[in-house]
């Protein structure tokens, strides 16, 4: 008998995973953030923010402090929708904006390598799993969790990130 369900680790049925308040409040708090481009009007955290509808990724994002908690499924096909999502945070990050992203810390993918790695200020591998709001309950993801900063351009608050920097790596716990 194994205590170890594969399916559970490695799968989820689900695309949204609502961010926990006491997360975002122990980011807020440090960022500051100003807009939220991966909300339903149930769970926004931020007094701006995308629905599906108005399509975060077709939004211009300048001069935002955004946290990002996007949706974590696939498109038609085997894409991650986590892809496109990350590389418009890097992109965003280019026009003075400070993007906080909450996602799998599922480093053997492509976007991780070719957008995080490179790219980002600073990645906090977050202590435990993430208890995401689930049907109104806290309950723990089946995947480990990552705080990704993109912090390209100029900000008060962030040390700009330069080129020729590695990213900062932490190990979090915001419990």
């Amino acid at each position: 008998m194994s205590f170890f369900d594969k399916k559970r680790a490695f799968s989820s049925k689900k695309d949204e995973w609502e961010t926990p308040q006491y997360i975002y409040d122990k980011l807020h708090q440090e960022f500051d953030f100003t807009l939220d481009p991966c909300a339903s009007k149930e769970n926004a955290k931020c007094k701006k923010f995308y629905t599906i509808e108005d399509d975060g990724l077709k939004q211009d994002w300048s001069g935002e402090r955004v946290f990002m908690n996007p949706p974590y499924g696939r498109y038609a096909g085997r894409k991650s929708v986590l892809e496109f999502w990350v590389k418009k945070a890097y992109e965003e990050s280019l026009k003075y904006t400070i993007v906080v992203c909450l996602i799998p810390a599922r480093t053997d993918t492509l976007y991780w390598h070719d957008y995080i790695f490179p790219y980002a200020a600073q990645i906090r591998f977050i202590k435990r799993r993430v208890r995401f709001i689930t049907d109104g309950k806290l309950d723990n993801a089946p995947f480990a969790s990552a705080v990704v900063l993109f912090n390209r351009g100029f900000s008060e608050s962030v040390e700009p990130f330069r080129n020729d920097e590695v990213a900062q790596c932490l190990s979090v716990d915001y419990r």
